[in-house]
């Protein structure tokens, strides 16, 4: 699920960029994947920005932790009057149409141009669907072609039921946090508080290309601009385990021999590449890919193998197209 902290006002756009680490100021119509970053540079949250309006902003968070989003983005406001903040999810909920046919279904529910030209990937555009206005984000944290679509609450059942009657011809099928988590894992994507927390920077994640240091301050900037100047000691890598029985579900330890050299962050199976996948940070001697390494779960030993990433579409073509 996610949450949506709103920023709107003649100081939304300065207040936006101050607090994440990539750059916000874009054209309306523009969504943006970037960090949130602790003023020594650890990864407080990475999230999605869409620019609605010159003055509003959507930040979506995750449903879990809006609390602290929510006080996060409270600490740092503006007290002159010049940004509101609201949260405004309880208003909205949202539905994911990701795969190959997904332009073709969402062509047969809306009258929206919804072609890669009219509506290219990381923009957002309102489309109708039946009588509801739907907030469409042209993004996937599946890895497929598709959009995020954020439906007025009380409409929510009308648009599910246009959508699973437009999918019909081509199977779509509806899938939960488990076949997510598979997908993403695929594509490399991070999941907050299992691969990213505060822990751990940017650059250690694979996310310092969200790090804009050529824009104005943000939180974290003085940090990273040190971070940046130092080799990375560790980082997230990628490991796929060699033995089809492996397993792992976090926090296993991986091993060098019988030195542990670190523990599992995430891991599922990935049915596109047939391999059970694991991530972990690793000291930076290990994190060549071809390294062979082990993890140890409940007792027993299976050897892993440190891989380039993303495993599945590295040229995104499947998400451009």
């Amino acid at each position: 699920g996610l949450s949506i902290i709103e920023v709107s006002g003649r100081g939304a756009c300065d207040f936006v960029n101050y607090l994440c680490s990539n750059q916000c100021d874009k054209p309306a119509g523009s969504v943006i994947y970037t960090s949130w970053l602790t003023p020594s540079g650890g990864v407080r949250r990475d999230l999605t920005v869409a620019r609605l309006d010159d003055d509003r902003f959507w930040m979506f968070v995750g449903e879990g932790t809006l609390p602290q989003d929510l006080d996060w983005v409270g600490r740092f406001a503006p007290t002159d009057g010049s940004v509101v903040i609201a949260d405004v999810s309880a208003a909205w909920s949202a539905l994911g149409l990701w795969g190959p046919n997904a332009r073709r279904v969402l062509e047969k529910a809306t009258n929206a141009d919804v072609s890669n030209e009219a509506f290219p990937y990381f923009s957002v555009q309102w489309i109708e669907i039946g009588a509801a206005r739907v907030l469409a984000l042209r993004i996937s944290y599946a890895g497929e072609l598709g959009w995020e679509l954020h439906i007025p609450t009380d409409s929510s059942l009308p648009v599910w039921d246009r959508l699973w009657e437009a999918g019909r011809e081509f199977e779509m099928a509806a899938a939960g946090m488990g076949a997510f988590d598979s997908l993403r894992l695929e594509k490399g994507y991070r999941l907050w508080g299992g691969d990213v927390h505060t822990e751990y920077n940017a650059y250690e994640a694979g996310l310092g290309w969200t790090v804009r240091l050529s824009k104005p301050d943000f939180i974290g900037k003085a940090a990273c601009v040190e971070l940046k100047k130092q080799p990375l000691k560790k980082k997230l890598c990628c490991l796929t385990f060699d033995d089809p029985a492996g397993v792992a579900l976090g926090y296993e330890p991986i091993l060098a021999g019988e030195e542990c050299v670190g523990y599992i962050t995430t891991s599922n199976f990935g049915y596109s590449i047939g391999q059970q996948i694991a991530y972990g940070y690793l000291p930076i001697e290990y994190a060549m890919p071809d390294t062979q390494l082990a993890v140890e779960f409940l007792g027993q030993r299976f050897g892993v193998t440190v891989r380039d990433e993303p495993l599945w579409d590295g040229e995104m073509a499947r998400l451009k197209g």
